[in-house]
């Protein structure tokens, strides 16, 4: 797994997408933050693909065609944590 293929929707003022990145900068990921308050096109993105505004958000790009997008900050973390955290 590549950090290149993750993307994080998220706010500033959002607690639990602060917990995400807090993680990213502690296993020194950089990674594209999608600010979607401050981008409407990235609002539309991650509603016109999971169907809510939920965030955070992490896009998982798994290759050419398949996309996995997982929400939940706790989960999103020990993702993080298992794939970066070696």
């Amino acid at each position: 797994m590549n950090a290149d293929s993750l993307s994080l929707y998220h706010f500033d003022g959002c607690p639990f997408c602060a917990r995400v990145r807090q993680a990213l900068a502690r296993l020194g990921l950089s990674i594209e933050l999608r600010d979607i308050q401050a981008d409407a096109a990235h609002r539309r993105a991650l509603v016109e693909a999971t169907g809510r505004q939920m965030v955070p958000c992490l896009r998982i790009e798994r290759g050419a065609s398949e996309v996995e997008w997982m929400h939940e900050s706790a989960d999103i973390v020990r993702w993080l944590e298992e794939h970066f955290g070696g």
